[in-house]
């Protein structure tokens, strides 16, 4: 489907400063239109795969050609670059490590911004610095494109069975528009505000998830020394005030729970050097907020001393596994 303009940036001859939503998008009738996606990592070729299930036909690209495979056997297409994908579709979805990976993907000599589509719909699911998003929705307004941010919550499990939260920012008029997509890779897409505050939403509750996760980690040890079974204490901690995602779900103590990354040697979920990088947004944002934030900055710490000790590829739950090695240490 040719993209859908939500009206021209020169009226009368003159060059409006932004784009005009007087013209109320129905890209979200366009359903079953290709779907372009960039980032095809433990979280993006789930995704990818979702939409496929769904009947989109997807246009695929990632910087390791191997990560394309699987979702090209499902019937994918494969092109060599982002400014291709902008190229044959008006939608794309990004889901990418970093802020750096976001804006040369974007705005690189082979980005998306290079041939995009006027009234093209661009929704990014990484989880970047919110100023980032505002820098590339700005960028993205110039060409006659909508930028949003979609960050995501739920891990690569939620991403598999299409169970993710997206939290998005942006037009409220694209909104719907965004959802649709959205829709068939998450169980649930809350709508935050301007482009940024899907970020921000993601931010903090990575923030959290990790204090919790340490203080799992902690409280699981500690039972463990005082001879108490892992199982029977995760029992106990899941029917009492202390029953948390990271005990009840995500337990991080191997033998405790099959399906997670501990039960396999913490290979798989997400990452330590992703979870360190996520708390150093925290904190880079709670310094310009002047927010005080005591226990995301010793999180930050600690997952930043397990990136130094071997622990950057494992799941961020190997914190368990890195605070027993301390302990033997001492």
């Amino acid at each position: 489907m040719a993209a859908v303009l939500r009206g021209s940036r020169y009226l009368g001859g003159k060059c409006c400063k932004h784009v005009d939503f007087a013209f109320v998008s129905t890209r979200y009738m366009a359903s079953k239109t290709s779907v372009g996606f960039v980032g095809l990592g433990n979280m993006g070729n789930p995704m990818a795969k979702n939409l496929l299930k769904h009947g989109y036909p997807v246009i695929a690209t990632d910087v390791f050609p191997e990560s394309c495979k699987e979702v090209q056997e499902l019937g994918a297409q494969i092109v060599d670059n982002p400014a291709e994908v902008a190229d044959k579709t008006d939608r794309i979805i990004t889901m990418l490590p970093s802020s750096p990976n976001v804006i040369d993907v974007y705005t690189g000599p082979n980005g998306i911004l290079k041939k995009v589509k006027k009234g093209s719909l661009l929704i990014d699911s990484s989880t970047i610095d919110p100023a980032v998003s505002k820098e590339m929705a700005a960028a993205a307004e110039k060409m006659g494109a909508v930028f949003m941010d979609a960050p995501v919550s739920g891990g690569v499990g939620a991403a598999s069975s299409g169970k993710l939260t997206f939290m998005v920012g942006g037009a409220e008029e694209e909104f719907t528009a965004a959802k649709e997509l959205l829709t068939c890779m998450g169980a649930n897409v809350v709508y935050c505000g301007q482009v940024g505050t899907g970020q921000a939403a993601k931010i903090c509750n990575n923030m959290l998830l990790a204090i919790g996760m340490i203080g799992t980690s902690e409280t699981m040890n500690l039972g463990v020394r005082l001879g108490l079974d892992p199982k029977l204490l995760a029992k106990i901690l899941n029917m009492s005030s202390g029953r948390c995602w990271s005990s009840d779900t995500y337990n991080p103590v191997p033998g405790v729970m099959e399906g997670v990354p501990s039960g396999n040697n913490y290979q798989g979920g997400f990452g330590t050097q992703l979870m360190a990088k996520d708390l150093g947004l925290a904190q880079n944002t709670a310094t310009s907020t002047k927010t005080p934030v005591p226990l995301g900055s010793l999180a930050h710490q600690i997952y930043r001393m397990m990136c130094a000790r071997g622990y950057a590829n494992k799941d961020f739950s190997s914190v368990f596994q890195f605070l027993r090695e301390e302990e033997e240490g001492q």
